[in-house]
This record gives C-alpha cells, structure tokens and sequence, in this order.
C-alpha cells in the first residue's frame, strides 16, 4: 500500500465563463426552481435562490443551443415521482435528456447533423410525460419520447421552420413561425403526425401592404379613437406578399399568450403585436419611440395579463395589460361604452437598470420563474446571470394619476382564500398575489378594505459571475499535509487575460478572492506559502521586441501586492518562467534572452545574476532533496549541548527530558522566525539538451555535474522531479524517464506533438504525472512507465486544453479554450457528479434532489400539519419510521426554507387549501397548484352560497347573487372554468375590441356572427348592414339583417328555423346552422349538434355564454364525459370542469378510482370543513375509502402518526388499517419488554 499524505476530499466540478454565441438562446428555468443555461458544450444547472451553481452536465460535443425542463403537469406519486429531467440540444444536431441528479443520460438522439432549432416538452401529460417535439432543420417537426429516445413520427413543411409555440389552452393547436409566415396546426396529437399542411398566415410588412396607406372604406374619417387602428404595422393575410414584404419580415419571436384563450404575440425589434387568433387580426401594440431601446426578448405571464420584455441594453421591463374599464373609483365618469376600449393597451409599470453593453458584453435572454412569475434571470454574454426580483410597496395617494395610469391594487386573497384577521402572509409570493386581476367593463368589484394600491419595482437580489475570456494560467495553493491539515484551503489560482488573479476555493467552487494584480496578461503563478504567490505578466514587446515585465508578491489575506524586483522589469527581455524551490526558500526567473537571476524569497534579495556567457535555458526544475533535516538535527544537538552544561549534574536526569521537549518546541517556532538556509539544487536543459546541475546555499551558488544530451531527445521543453525519478519532455513529443537512484532511463515516444508541461502528482509515494500536448493531456504512471488516461481535442472532448495542474492526488485541473476550468478525477471524464454528493456552501430547498419516497414524505409532512396538535419543522419530533440519513436529508429541506415560509407554514391561521396550494407552489407542482386553485375557488363560492341559504343543487353552478364572495371570480387565464357572469363579459368586450379593430370584409362578417352567438342583435344587424352593394355577400347579408330583426317567438317561425339549421347542420353548414338556432334562442340543441360533430371547445364556449346554469351544466358534464374516455384521456381537465360546476362528490370518486389518494382525502376534507359535502349514508363509502387508502399510503411511508389519524378519520372503513397499525406498534415494543425481563433474571 502506498503512503499517500491526507487528501482531501474535492467534487469534481466546472468554473464557467464567458457563453458562445450559439448559446443565446440555451436557458430554462423549469417548475422545479431551478434554471438550466448551456455554456458552450456544458449545461450550468443553477439555483437562483441561492445562487449557487449546484450540477454542471457535460456530454455534447459542439456548442448547447437549447435546454427545456420537462414540466410537472401531472400527478406525482411514488410510481410517478418529483424527478429532475432536463433535455438539452445542441448544434451538431443531438438531443439529450438528463437525470440531472446523478448528471448521466437517460438517452441521446439523433437524427440529422444540424442545429436544432427549437424543442419542448408537451405539457399534457395525462397520456404520457415522456413526449419531446423538436424542430430539426430545415422543415421537420419529429415527436420523441424522452425517455427511450423513440421516435413516434416525424413531418416535414413546405417553409424552414425557426421556432414553434404550443397552444396552451388546447394540446391539439401547434403553430410554426417559418421563414415566411405562421403555420397554424389544429390536429396536433402523440398518436399520429398533423394530417394537414396547416392554415398558412403570411406575415405583410406595412411598406408592402396598400390596406394601411388609407383607412378601411365603409368607415368614417379616421377619429382620435380610430386612429389607433392605422397605427397597426402589420396585416394578416391569407395571401403571399411580395417578395419585397417577405425580406422585411422580420419578426424575432411567436408566442401563444397564456393569460387569455386565443390571443399571440408577435416580437419584432420596435414592437410587439397582440392578435386575436379567431380573427387573424391585431388588437394591440407594444410600440417604442424612435429614441426608445428595441426589444430583444418578451415572456408572457399566465397568472396576470402582463409581459416581461428584455431590451438591447438589458433593461427588463414590466408592461401590464390596462384595465379595459375604469378603475373602480373612476367608474361614475366613463359611460360610454363605444369609448370604453379602443385596443388592448400594456401600461409600463416597473423597468429594472440596464447594465453597460461594450463588444463583450450584451444581454442574450431571460427566463422567467414559471411557478410565481415575479422573479427574472437574465443571461449576459460574459457569463453573469443577474437575478431580479419584483417587489410591490403600497402607496398613499394614486401617485399613478399624474401618469395618467391606472392604480394597481393588491388582492385581498392569499393562496386562494381571503386573508384572516391576525393571519400572516407571505409578502410578494407570486404575481397574482402582488397584484389584482385587471378590471372589466361591468365587472368592478365594490373596492374592498383590504385592497392597497401598490407600485411595483424590481430588485438586483442576486449575481453569478463566471471567469473572464480564456487564455487563463492555473496553480494550485501546495497540498495537504499532516502538518496543514488545521488551517489547509484548497485554493486554486486562475491568472487571466486582463491582469486579474481570481482565487477559488475548490471545496464550494466559489471565488474566494479577486484580485486586480498586472495591468497585462498573467502568464504563470507559483505559490510561496498556503496563502501567498508570486505572478508574473509581460506587456506586449516594443519594436526592438522589450516589455514590461511585473513580478509581484500576492498575500491573500491582506490583499496587499508588491513589485518583487523592485524597479526592474522595465524594456528587457520577457519573463519565461518563474520557479520556486521545493522548500520555498528561492526563486528562479528565466528570461528568453538574457541569463537566468536567481533571488531569495525570503527576503525579496538578488542572490546572483547569472553571468553573460551562461547558458539558454529551455526548461528547469528544483529538486525535492535538501539538507534541511540534518541542518535542524546539528542545530539542536548543538542547542542541547549547550544546555547540558548550564544544568548541574545532579538536577541533569530529572530535568533532561523536559529541556529536550522544551528545545523542539522553541526549535519549531524557531523555524518560522529564524531561517535556516538549506541546501537546494536545481537542474536545466540548454538548447542542445545538455543537462546542468546547480546547488545554492544561502548566497553561494556552486556549478554541479552536466550530463550530455541524450541523442534520442529534441530540444527539451520542461522536466518534472520527485523523490528518485527526474522526467524529461520534448517538442517532438518524447518522454525520458530517468531512475536516478538506479541510474537508468528510458525513452517513450508519445507521438502527440510538443510537450507543454508536465507535473507530478502530490502525495507521498505518488508518482503520477499530468502531461499537456498542444491537442489534450494524458496521466502517466512513472513507476510502471505507462499511461494511465488520456483527453484528446477532437475525440473526447472540443475544448483545446491550455494549462494544467493537479489540485489533490487523484484530482486534475485543466483550463481550456471554451473559458471553463474543471477539476476532473484523473481517468479525466466528465465533470458531471451526483448532487446529493455535493458539498454546497449554502442549503438549496429543492425536494426533486430527495430519494422519491423521501420527497412524498416531504410532502406529507408539511401538509397535515399540525402533528400531535403542535405545528413543529423538525421532522425528529413526528412519529417517522425511517433510516436516520434519509431523515437528515428532508430536515435539511425543512431547515432551507426561509424564515417567512416557515412561518406561515406553522400558523394556525393557515386553513386547509392555503396550505395545500402553498406546498404544491413550494414543489412547484404545476398540476396540484390549477387542482387547489380552481378547488379553492369553487368550494368557497358553493360554500357562501350555501351561507346566504341559496339551495343549490350538486352539479349546478350557483346563481349569480351568490358568486359575490370576497374574491369574486377566478382569473380569466382558466378560460371556461371561469363563472358564466364573468366569462360572458370578457367575450363581449372581446368581440368589441374585434369590432373596432376590424380591417376587412372578412372581419366584419367574422364579427356580426360572433355577436349573433352572443345573443348581441342590434350590433350584429348594424354589421350586416355595412356591406357594400358590389360585394358578392350583399344580398345574404341583408336578408340575414331583416331575419334578425323580424325574428319572432311564434311557433311556425320557430320551427321552420330550426328545420332549416338541422338541415344546414346535416349538410355539412354547422356553423350557420348553429347560429339560426341561437337565434331562436335554442342555444342548448346548438350546443348539443357542436358536441355530436365534436366541436367540444366551441360547445363549451357557447354554453358558458348563452346557456342558464341548469342547461349550461348539462352540456359541461358531456364534455366532461367526453374528455374522460379513453380515446381522449385528459381526466386532469374534466376533474377542474367538474369542479366549476360544484360535482364534488362526483370529483372525490375520481380522484380515488385514479388512485389520487392524497389529493382525493384533503380534498374531501376541504369538502366537509366548507360544509358542501355532508357525511351521510350517500357519501360516506367514499369518505372512508378515500381516508383509509390515503392512511395506508401514509403507512407506506413511514408516517404512523399520520395513519392513525386518517384511519380514524375513515369510520368504519378504517378499523381494520387501525387494528393492524396498532399490532404493528405493539410487536414493536414486545422486544423491549422481553429483554427487559432476561436483563431482570441474570442480576437475579
């Protein structure tokens, strides 16, 4: 066994730097809290709470140009966990998905050898939530499964695709941005490729398009309220432009906008653009002055109908879409309604400081936190990543009415419910609980006491920075010993191109230290002591090829710098290299032409400048043998000498061991003060090879023996000693081993070229060797003479290595060319590692890093507080059978979570779905938080309803008086899940908006029949009635005018009517035929022949609309029949219809058959507490399955205290579980007893 000295233990890890190019538009930051950003061929996986850099991924070969989270819209269970999966691409066209944990591949893919030009995960997941889409050059969309690395089906298009956005309203809608307009898709599926080549929308630009040059006929001069619409850069058209509009298309970015059904945003550099997709038409602008910043970047809000923009200059504004009424407190002088909305308009309400954008420097993207939209991370070029906050502060008085915009004002709600009197609260949690939904006509609510006006601001609260542009020159501090080991950093020293020396401690992988030491670029660093250095820089040559050459003595904990050659160092030859003796008592400084000096480091002293004729030298090295043990041996055989004398005789014996211990001691500190100077030597090679010997001692130099030059060698380029073996490296890339001890040598050709460096591992007995070549480095073993591993620039990695050094025994550090430095184990493979081996300086809350049975635990544990009557955070006080490592770990989540969170967490203020929908924002599970959101909302309203003794049957939404509860209506981003009352105004302001913004025929006509839908007559008739006499649809559209307006409510005209729709409808005119029937005021059979031809969304739209609650009900429990068959499987989406339409009973069925138990018990829980669901005959089977199957999972893992409870809970359906859970605890305690008494018969 080799005597290695203590070595500590280092993670593997990456120091990143400055981002390519292609990296731009690599960054993500996923429903798990984290943010994933590509770094040329590396992926950074970064913690923005803590901004720590927690898992580095390395694997692809060429440059990451995509990385997306995969979402967590689904159930999670122990078969279904919380997992880190990330899928990144890169520009060699290979796609690969990660456990991120553990840093390996789940698979790879490839299909094509070019960039992939964008990719997402499909965010329903009921049916699987494996599926990846990505988009591979030029024209082809393929479906993978993210899990095997299958390909389901792949499709190609007539135009190169850039980028695509998903629907995220309904799965099946896709659209396309190509190189020449918008491909919209409509039959998106994971079973079969679209079908159809799409509905292509070409993008005009205004120079091309002749319909903005003047205003619309059949429409009045253009007023101060039309005038917004000739503002309108950009038209629709089903027609291809010219080739002049096409080359002006410049349009950066296409997203579907997730606060409101049916609505796109269009990025160009000056504008962004809201359409309205059911009428292909634009509704608002995002314009910026002439003198304004362009944009570069915009993230859409789901919780608010708001847009976070980034600029040139890395500004990150936030605009919010404005009120379409006044505000509550204005409402009495706004009436008319034509003048109450004119285009969607997005007020600027907090904009952060740019940041200073040179060559170098430029802002490339941000992301967005997904879960609570109030915190931004943007991506600068130079490799910072700068998180901003949001942060609102109430104000007095409307400082916003001198701005002329309308106040903002916090919700009154917190997590889904109204906030309790002494209840405490998070501040800032999310966005919607920052501010309120935005007014709509008819629709302001009375302004409660709790509501604030509030401005917004954001706050730099975080900043990662990355090294500076490579070439960098790495030393690390002298290694462990037993001597260090009380005070040892492992400290790792980056000289860079801009003069500054960075310090990292390799331990956290954070900077230790920065410091600006050379005004140029730093070529080598020698360490002194554990926590001082000497560096060296040289300036450019001057044209007689003389620099400035700066030496300078670092001390670390000061900081303080110091020329080491004092005024030298001005026009002379450049510094080679710098050595420092093994016992850091000199120091050699090579010169290119010029004699080699040689100092005292000790005392910064020139010993000797070598004279004139002395030898050029290509590579030196000081030897590990000295003569600084026997020095201090006679030194203290003297001192005992001397005090033997002063001592008597008699007193000698007893008092001789103690002076002796006496004098080691005063001899160690000694050392530190009075130095010793030993004997050291160093060795070089000349130009021709030769072999020189040097000796110094103190101020004496001595000329030792020369070897000649071994004629196998080239011209030596650097040579390493330690212990009996001396190596030798050339430029023609041979190695020369010499056994000095058994005066033998062996030459092995490496056939790689010039070898740069070449360094022996620390550690005693260690005789390991890192070689640098110009194309990789390799491990070799000195003692057996073979090489251990090798890194070659092509075949294992695509970075070029530029420095190296060992920085523990068995750990490596190399610099490369793509501006990272990474300490790799020595067989130098990736520098990817299991993160729950890290060792991270500050606690990362992050439950996905757990085991996922202790994540469930987690889970649980948070959420039936309070245990045994108390609301504790220690997870040791609760009744948990587990083993003690795996309880360390949750605690340790536990202990991360900030004071605030634990605070509301344990107040006893904090009802049930408060909690629930907290903990599901806190695991950022995107699938429990709509669950509790919509489950909050509804069970209140049924709740108060009940309260105001308004019979309301199970199954049928109730009355309209009864939805004024404090928080009103859900937000309009759930779409039909909203309440009829509210969703029915929002579509009439909608089809408003449509109406003045419409530019054509086509929009007229498309805007008459939605009114007709809406049941809005007169409007519709006025339409119809503007139809030009030339246009072909004259007649028609006239004869529908007097049709609507004669319609009366006798029988024969009814029943014609509705012949003639069910005749349309039979022939193929669904649409006109369900718009006769509305007519006649039979929108339930419309809805009824929608459904039957499967036009489901658009039934369920209509019936939200038009319908009374009792038939509207009936149509939303079809379609919620519909979405759970098998053939569509989007259960998650009928269990929230059910929920807006108060079919409780029926939804804790469900959720119990799809084996949701936790989810099911608290919600039948949340049920009984709101008192609508009452524990009768008729509901009580499914109380006590639900409460015994969600104890046995509780049982499942380990939470017995829980069990019981829910057991016990469940009535007769839980004695059983409870008979056994007791059992169980008294085998346990049975042991106890019987050694109890075998310890009671052996003391008898």
């Amino acid at each position: 066994m080799i005597p290695y000295t203590v070595n500590i233990k280092l993670a593997a890890r990456t120091l990143t730097g400055t981002v390519h190019l292609q990296n731009k538009p690599a960054v993500d930051w996923g429903w798990q809290g984290l943010i994933a950003q590509g770094c040329h061929s590396s992926i950074l996986i970064i913690d923005p709470k803590t901004s720590q850099t927690i898992q580095v991924l390395e694997r692809h070969k060429a440059n990451v140009v995509k990385v997306k989270w995969s979402r967590e819209n689904y159930y999670h269970s122990l078969s279904s966990p919380y997992s880190l999966r990330l899928a990144s691409a890169d520009s060699s066209g290979k796609i690969i998905v990660w456990d991120v944990v553990s840093g390996t591949a789940h698979c790879e893919i490839q299909e094509h050898a070019k960039p992939i030009q964008d990719m997402d995960w499909l965010w329903a997941q009921d049916v699987s939530r494996d599926l990846l889409l990505a988009v591979h050059p030029p024209n082809y969309i393929v479906l993978w499964n993210g899990d095997t690395g299958t390909k389901l089906w792949k499709k190609s298009y007539a135009e190169n695709i850039l980028s695509f956005s998903f629907d995220p309203f309904d799965p099946s809608n896709l659209a396309l941005l190509t190189s020449e307009g918008i491909v919209f898709i409509t039959d998106f599926s994971h079973a079969k490729p679209p079908g159809s080549a799409g509905k292509k929308v070409y993008i005009a630009s205004p120079h091309a398009s002749p319909a903005h040059s003047k205003p619309v006929a059949a429409t009045p001069a253009p007023t101060g309220a039309k005038k917004a619409l000739n503002k309108v850069k950009v038209l629709i058209t089903n027609e291809k432009p010219s080739a002049e509009a096409v080359t002006l298309n410049d349009c950066l970015q296409l997203s579907y906008l997730p606060s409101k059904r049916n609505h796109m945003l269009l990025l160009y550099p000056r504008e962004i653009l809201i359409l309205d997709l059911e009428l292909s038409q634009t509704v608002g602008v995002v314009a910026i002055e002439r003198s304004g910043v362009p944009f570069i970047q915009v993230v859409p809000c789901g919780q608010r109908d708001a847009l976070y923009c980034l600029h040139e200059n890395g500004c990150i504004t936030l605009r919010v879409c404005r009120s379409t009424s006044s505000s509550p407190d204005e409402s009495g002088q706004n009436t008319d309604p034509e003048q109450s909305v004119q285009e969607l308009v997005y007020d600027l309400r907090s904009q952060c400081d740019a940041i200073r954008v040179t060559k170098t420097v430029r802002p490339y993207r941000i992301v967005i936190c997904p879960v609570n939209e109030n915190s931004a991370a943007l991506v600068v070029s130079d490799g910072r990543v700068m998180l901003w906050e949001l942060k609102s502060h109430s104000i007095k008085t409307s400082a916003n009415s001198s701005s002329g915009l309308s106040p903002l004002y916090s919700p009154v709600s917190f997590c889904g419910t109204p906030l309790g009197q002494n209840q405490k609260r998070i501040p800032d949690l999310s966005l919607n609980t920052m501010i309120g939904h935005s007014f709509i006509s008819g629709a302001e609510p009375s302004r409660s006491s709790g509501q604030q006006e509030v401005q917004l601001k954001f706050l730099l609260t975080s900043l990662l920075s990355g090294l500076p542009l490579p070439p960098f020159a790495l030393r690390m501090c002298p290694p462990l010993t037993t001597k260090n080991i009380n005070h040892y950093q492992p400290l790792l020293a980056v000289g860079t191109s801009n003069g500054s020396i960075l310090v990292y401690n390799l331990t956290s992988g954070l900077l230790h230290k920065e410091l600006s030491v050379h005004s140029c670029e730093v070529r080598g660093i020698e360490w002194v002591s554990l926590t001082s250095f000497l560096s060296f820089a040289t300036s450019a040559p001057n044209n007689l090829g003389l620099v400035r050459n700066e030496l300078q003595h670092v001390d670390l904990p000061t900081g303080r710098c110091f020329a080491f050659r004092g005024e030298r160092g001005n026009d002379e030859p450049a510094i080679e290299m710098i050595k420092v003796s093994h016992l850091k008592q000199y120091l050699v400084v090579v010169f290119r032409d010029r004699p080699l000096e040689l100092w005292d480091v000790r005392t910064g002293t020139l010993l000797r400048e070598m004279a004139k004729n002395f030898p050029t030298v290509t590579a030196l090295e000081w030897s590990p043998s000295h003569n600084l043990k026997s020095l201090k041996r006679k030194q203290l055989a003297a001192r005992e000498a001397m005090a033997r004398q002063t001592v008597s005789d008699a007193e000698q014996s007893s008092v001789e061991s103690s002076v002796i211990s006496l004098l080691q001691d005063a001899e160690s500190k000694a050392e530190l003060s009075q130095a010793i100077s030993a004997r050291e030597h160093f060795v070089f090679t000349d130009t021709d090879g030769q072999v020189y010997h040097i000796t110094v001692e103190g101020n004496a130099v001595k000329d030792g023996a020369r070897i000649p030059p071994d004629g196998s060698m080239g011209s030596i380029a650097c040579i390493a000693w330690k212990g009996d073996t001396l190596v030798l490296g050339d430029v023609d890339g041979n190695l020369n081993f010499w056994d000095l001890k058994a005066r033998l040598s062996r030459g092995i050709p490496t056939h790689r070229g010039w070898v740069k460096k070449i360094r022996f591992a620390p550690g005693k007995g260690n005789q390991k060797l890192l070689v640098m070549y110009t194309d990789g480095a390799e491990v070799w073993d000195t003692k057996e003479v073979q090489m251990v591993s090798s890194l070659r620039v092509g075949r294992n990695v695509s970075y070029r290595i530029m420095d190296i050094d060992w920085c523990t025994s068995d750990k490596v550090v190399l610099a490369s060319d793509d501006g990272c430095v990474r300490v790799l184990e020595m067989a130098m493979k990736s520098a990817s590692y299991r993160m729950d081996e890290q060792d991270l300086t500050d606690p990362v809350w992050c439950p996905y890093l757990l085991l996922p049975r202790a994540a469930i635990t987690l889970k649980a544990f948070l959420l039936l507080q309070p245990w045994s009557d108390t609301f504790t955070m220690d997870i040791m006080q609760v009744d948990y059978i587990e083993k003690d490592e795996i309880k360390g770990l949750i605690q340790e989540q536990l202990n991360s979570l900030s004071n605030d969170i634990k605070s509301v967490l344990m107040d006893p203020e904090l009802n049930l779905l408060q909690r629930c929908l907290l903990v599901s924002r806190l695991f950022g599970d995107e699938s429990d938080m709509q669950f509790w959101t919509v489950a909050a909302h509804y069970l209140q309203s049924f709740a108060h309803a009940r309260q105001l003794n308004v019979p309301v049957p199970e199954g049928q939404p109730q009355p309209e008086g009864a939805q004024n509860t404090p928080q009103s209506h859900l937000d309009i981003c759930n779409d039909v899940l909203c309440e009829s009352s509210f969703f029915q105004r929002f579509q009439l302001e909608r089809v408003h908006l449509q109406e003045v913004k419409r530019s054509s025929y086509e929009h007229t006509k498309k805007c008459a029949d939605q009114l007709l839908l809406l049941g809005q007559t007169d409007r519709a008739v006025q339409l119809l009635l503007e139809t030009s006499a030339d246009n072909p649809s004259y007649y028609c559209d006239s004869l529908k005018a007097c049709l609507v307006t004669t319609i009366t409510s006798s029988g024969p005209s009814q029943s014609t009517i509705k012949l003639v729709a069910t005749n349309m409808i039979a022939n193929g005119k669904l649409a006109e035929g369900v718009q006769l029937l509305c007519l006649i005021d039979k929108a339930a059979d419309a809805c009824r022949y929608l459904q039957t031809y499967g036009e489901w969304n658009r039934a369920a739209w209509l019936a939200k609309v038009r319908l009374n609650p009792a038939e509207s009900s009936d149509v939303l429990k079809r379609w919620a029949e519909h979405l759970c068959s098998p053939q569509v499987n989007q259960k998650s989406k009928a269990i929230l219809v059910l929920l807006s339409l108060g079919c409780f009973h029926k939804v804790g069925e469900m959720l119990h058959s799809m084996r949701q138990f936790d989810r099911a018990a608290l919600f039948i829980e949340a049920c009984l507490k709101y008192g609508v669901m009452e524990a009768k005959s008729t509901t009580s089977k499914l109380i006590g399955a639900a409460f015994t199957e969600y104890a046995r999972l509780l049982r499942s893992l380990g939470l017995k205290e829980g069990a019981v409870l829910w057991a016990s809970r469940a009535g007769g359906a839980g004695e059983e579980l409870l008979e056994e859970l007791f059992k169980a605890e008294g085998a346990e305690e049975q042991p106890g007893l019987e050694e109890e008494q075998e310890n009671l018969q052996s003391t008898e």
